[in-house]
């Protein structure tokens, strides 16, 4: 198989592919980068002939019979194949590794709790219960990990890969680590004296990251983060909203409130030690 050119307009590329399959020549076209289009022929005896067949085509590729050509075999295995969307590859993307585990382990520890029991899991993860389980350190934040419902794990890792891609991506993961360990403490300590240690989600973390992308994108733009200021509003009218329990919905405010304010207040801190090294 030989390649027999690379055209950059996919439509132009297909005309030549017809026009070729009306003289019984069979060209096989390969989608690249950038919508360009690689022309291969498999027939390597033909090759003179395609050669002096395009020339004539990129003479005048809008010639009648090039697009009677495409009428007549427009439908058949001449047709352009184009990768299928990738949502997997879409989220990697857009997301570090400190990123995807959160969601991976949120997702695991979610479909894990039907199995081994809410109770169970609650008992290994949440909030410590007393003194006896202050040493177990890790449950100061294990309680963002916890959902109780398909519609509490789709919207928080929506917001979290949304808001904790990009400030991976472009702050490292050290940044992310501190500003999810931070607001995952003191936004489930302001829900535990709230409404005592039944909860979880990471809905305080991702009002943290609400607060601290705005604001940063507000101060210091030029960091590259940012949050449109409608969402801003929309998750500050939904704030306001679980606390008048306007849905009906068991909604942490306490932790939704520590982990905006904690936010903005790093944000406020990082964006003028930017602007202090202009």
């Amino acid at each position: 198989m030989v390649r027999i050119i690379t055209l950059s307009n996919p439509r132009v590329a297909l005309a030549f592919v017809d026009y070729m399959a009306t003289q019984g020549i069979r060209l096989e076209s390969r989608p690249q980068q950038g919508h360009t289009v690689e022309l291969w022929l498999a027939d390597e005896s033909r090759l003179s002939e395609v050669e002096n067949q395009l020339e004539q085509f990129l003479r005048d590729p809008a010639h009648p019979r090039y697009q009677a050509a495409s009428w007549q075999t427009g439908n058949t295995e001449s047709t352009l194949s184009y990768p299928r969307y990738s949502y997997l590859a879409r989220i990697r993307s857009q997301a570090g590794p400190l990123t995807l585990a959160i969601m991976v382990l949120s997702i695991v520890i979610y479909l894990l709790m039907p199995v081994m029991g809410d109770d169970r899991i609650m008992n290994w993860l949440g909030w410590p219960a007393d003194s006896s389980q202050y040493w177990q350190l890790w449950r100061w934040v294990s309680h963002a990990l916890l959902h109780f419902s398909i519609l509490h794990i789709m919207f928080n890792l929506l917001w979290w890969w949304y808001l904790a891609g990009p400030l991976e991506k472009r702050l490292g993961t050290g940044k992310l680590v501190t500003i999810a360990l931070v607001s995952a403490f003191f936004s489930g300590w302001a829900q535990s004296l709230y409404s005592g240690i039944y909860f979880g989600g990471l809905s305080g973390v991702v009002y943290a990251l609400m607060g601290y992308v705005w604001l940063t994108g507000e101060r210091a733009p030029n960091v590259g983060l940012s949050l449109p200021r409608g969402l801003m509003v929309f998750s500050l009218v939904w704030l306001v909203a679980g606390y008048f329990d306007v849905f009906g919905l068991a909604i942490a405010n306490a932790a939704h409130v520590a982990g905006l304010i904690l936010g903005l207040l790093m944000a406020f801190k990082d964006t003028r030690h930017l602007r202090n090294q202009r």
